[in-house]
């Protein structure tokens, strides 16, 4: 042989390449199951979009240093420090989240935005060994190393940037880090998929100077809940890559018009984006959906007849025969994998990743996805499905990152 040495370190490099791969096609399930857990804890999960903050606010919470049981081990809702830990969430978004009726009062949100902002900020000042906030992937990456739980923030509607510019800073400045530009109605700053109309057909003028203005600053565009025209200016004018930080797939869902078609999708990748799969049954499967939405019709027009309301003791019979009878569909958690399989095939794996909408769906959740807990419930789907462990990483966290790293680049930080 007339290369010994170099003959010996390919086949060295071969065999330690080989011995850090899994053998996933010779796993039991067991084995399986435990190494999607021991994934989901090797690496950072970023979850796109958990709404705590309002949910909290909806419950009169505001953080203490007397209270933060509730938070640790809360027991209801879909997101608390225990189960996060089990399932492996380490950066969830944080959504500072305002409904389209707050857009109408004169500050048109901003209050209520400071104090979800302030929610969080707390969470992280009475909990510092668990919580810690984060405006960087580079931070997000030292909080799990210390292991804590990083609590970046993104702002659902941009209504409270009013009609001030300089609001885009000043919230840039609060921490967040992305802005969904609307919610369910048309706003000052664009047209929305869950209006009756358009406004604007689009991108208002004022809303053009948010979008430049967002790239400047280094916050991440969010097209979640715009109407499709509203996302085709926003992928041309953006100079960074967008998110969309909680959307599906809407050839699953055609009756979810705030999903992606295949070539919102494309067009999305294309520009270098990311796709977070939201988690809500509704934007996953409308058969699923529609089947619901009959059942509540039906059981609200039987209770009114009773002259009853959910909460009366004596509609706890006439709602369980009625449950009994119509029973409610769900989604399988493969669903999921079905929406990210779809993005995977249409834009490639460097454009999806997770954005569940945890604690912002009432429970209209997946079989398997109840919670934070379950993350390595889907990993485990994934991996069945053929994906490698670079794929998970990808999907967990560098897909995100890597949006996140040039926004921040675009800003003039990176």
């Amino acid at each position: 042989m007339k290369y010994p040495a170099l003959l010996l370190l390919l086949v060295y490099i071969c065999l330690q390449s080989c011995s850090e791969k899994k053998p996933v096609d010779r796993m039991t399930d067991e084995q399986l199951k435990a190494y999607a857990n021991e994934l989901a804890h090797k690496y950072i999960i970023a979850d796109g979009h958990v709404d705590l903050p309002y949910a909290l606010v909806e419950k009169n919470y505001f953080p203490t240093s007397d209270n933060m049981d509730t938070i640790i081990r809360t027991g209801k809702g879909n997101f608390d420090y225990e189960r996060a830990v089990q399932g492996g969430l380490t950066a969830p978004f944080m959504s500072i989240y305002i409904p389209s009726a707050r857009q109408l009062l004169p500050d048109m949100g901003k209050s209520l935005a400071d104090s979800l902002i302030d929610i969080v900020h707390g969470i992280a000042q009475h909990l510092p060994d668990k919580f810690a906030l984060a405006n960087t992937p580079a931070e997000v990456e030292a909080n799990f190393k210390q292991g804590k739980i990083s609590l970046p923030m993104g702002m659902e509607n941009g209504a409270p940037i009013g009609n001030d510019i300089s609001n885009v800073k000043y919230f840039y400045d609060r921490g967040i880090r992305y802005i969904t530009l609307s919610h369910s109605v048309n706003n000052q700053i664009c047209d929305s998929s869950g209006d009756t109309a358009p406004r604007w057909n689009g991108l208002s003028p004022f809303g053009k100077e948010v979008v430049a203005e967002m790239n400047r600053v280094g916050i991440m565009v969010d097209i979640s809940h715009v109407d499709d025209s509203t996302f085709y200016q926003v992928v041309k004018l953006s100079k960074a890559p967008v998110i969309a930080s909680h959307s599906s797939c809407r050839a699953f869902s055609p009756n979810a018009k705030r999903d992606m078609t295949d070539d919102m999708i494309k067009k999305l990748g294309e520009q270098g984006g990311v796709m977070q799969i939201n988690f809500y049954t509704a934007f996953l499967d409308s058969a699923v959906d529609n089947n619901n939405v009959k059942n509540r019709v039906a059981l609200k027009k039987l209770l009114d007849e009773k002259g009853l309301t959910p909460d009366d003791p004596e509609a706890k019979p006439v709602i369980e025969q009625f449950e009994i009878d119509h029973p409610w569909k769900t989604t399988p958690i493969e669903t999921v994998a079905n929406h990210i399989d779809h993005v995977v095939k249409i834009a490639g794996i460097d454009h999806v990743a997770f954005g569940s909408d945890y604690d912002g769906v009432d429970n209209h959740l997946p079989v398997g996805l109840e919670d934070v807990s379950t993350f390595p419930n889907l990993i485990y789907v994934l991996l069945k499905r053929g994906y490698t462990e670079e794929d998970i990483a990808k999907i967990c966290y560098k897909n995100m990152w890597r949006v996140w790293n040039a926004v921040e680049k675009t800003a003039g930080r990176g």
